[in-house]
């Protein structure tokens, strides 16, 4: 029998930094009062990051494509090969997004797509060492394991050629895309004909060892089960156990360039459902995340940073989280196509983001794709000025957007 004892043990153990079991992260994710909670992630995230920063980036998602082959039941944003809505963007247009990106102050660039079934390993060769030929400054930290193996597959190369390969093309970092839900049951419904989520992590892994690091994501809310959503977390951390196990330490912040190794970052974000197959059926609450990043945050003790997907769960509830041990807002995306195509419609600016931060306690700061911070604003009077740094809804969603429709930022009215 369970006893608020039990529950509060554990909790100070995790606040502290002892690890937590998967057992005790349910228990704790299911059962511990909500303040309680949020307390100790809050502990945990002040040992992790003592001077009260919490940055954020300024980024930009350009998808290459949105042909695929893969099919996955809650994407809004494929299309079939051969179907009429089918597009690729040839690289004089991805270099004119990703100039666009620069004259805005972004840092770093998200090369996505769906897995175009004639897309091998030389054409993410061409596109990272394009991009980075015209623009060395861009970090790029792009697609990942599922995109890693349909490319590995298409040009009939191992896994650990094509990231050798990528890597040599210019790919800095990886994304933590495709992880959806790891466990077999509810990957299989969403993600039929994707890698298993072992397999998924066995790219990953493969990927840390080259030296080259990533984030983990999770996409909650498409109606799996609490004790599935802590194994995914449990997935995830046996991962990173290797990766430190072979050398890697995660540290709160890292100079530009250094190996941190394994996953850097945990981003959990919640199920849009419009224009897909799952459509409205299942959805997490506010409350079901904000305790499950608490629970994150406690759990992970060997990952340096926990973000909030304001993008997805509202900025209410992603300043909530900044409670919830959060260290990391994200980024001000200057374009995000796939989410939005499912009905992610929140927006913000960098002022926006800047006060929302900074009127939940903490300091904002603007970081790289490493977390080394930029520019710290300890004060109003040191916050950027610049007007035009604005995220906005997806150029497919808007109405006269899409492939080919040229919409200079930004794309929103901020007012």
């Amino acid at each position: 029998m369970t006893t608020n004892g039990d529950i509060d043990s554990i909790l100070q153990r995790g606040a502290e930094g002892g690890r937590i079991t998967p057992d005790e992260a349910l228990l704790l994710y299911t059962q511990a009062p909500l303040h309680a909670l949020g307390e100790a992630a809050d502990t945990v995230r002040r040992r992790w990051h003592p001077e009260g920063i919490v940055t954020y980036i300024i980024d930009r998602n350009i998808n290459y494509t949105n042909v695929c082959v893969t099919a996955c039941r809650f994407c809004a944003f494929y299309r079939a090969p051969k179907h009429h809505e089918g597009w690729s963007h040839g690289m004089d247009e991805i270099l004119r997004r990703c100039a666009e990106a620069v004259e805005l102050g972004a840092t770093q660039v998200m090369l996505q797509g769906g897995h175009h079934p004639e897309y091998g390993v030389e054409y993410y060769e061409s596109l990272f060492s394009g991009v980075k030929a015209a623009f060395p400054q861009l970090v790029i930290h792009s697609i990942g394991p599922s995109e890693i193996m349909h490319m590995a597959k298409v040009s009939d190369v191992s896994i650990d050629e094509a990231i050798a390969r990528i890597k040599a093309a210019g790919l800095d970092s990886i994304a933590g895309a495709g992880a959806e839900m790891l466990p077999a049951r509810p990957r299989k419904a969403l993600a039929p004909l994707k890698e298993s989520g072992e397999r998924w992590l066995e790219v990953m892994a493969a990927a840390h060892a080259q030296g080259i690091d990533s984030t983990a994501t999770m996409m909650m809310g498409t109606g799996e089960t609490a004790t599935e959503r802590i194994e995914h977390l449990r997935m995830i951390r046996d991962v990173q156990d290797l990766a430190v196990s072979r050398g890697f330490v995660p540290v709160a912040v890292s100079e530009k360039g250094a190996a941190i190794g394994g996953f850097r970052s945990f981003i959990p974000w919640t199920y849009q459902p419009e224009n897909n197959h799952l459509k409205g059926r299942t959805q997490a609450t506010s409350l079901e995340y904000l305790r499950l990043i608490a629970v994150a945050r406690l759990f992970f003790d060997n990952v340096a940073h926990l973000q909030a997907s304001w993008l997805t769960t509202g900025k209410d509830v992603g300043q909530l989280a900044l409670h919830m041990g959060v260290d990391d807002l994200g980024s001000i995306m200057l374009e995000e196509n796939v989410i939005s195509s499912a009905g992610a419609r929140h927006r913000s600016n960098l002022h926006e983001l800047i006060s929302m931060i900074r009127t939940a306690d903490r300091i904002p700061a603007q970081r790289d794709t490493w977390y080394a911070h930029l520019a710290v604003h300890r004060t109003p009077a040191d916050d950027p000025t610049d007007e035009r740094v604005v995220s906005h809804f997806s150029s497919i969603a808007l109405p006269g957007g899409g492939a080919g429709t040229r919409i200079n930022l930004p794309l929103v009215d901020v007012n």
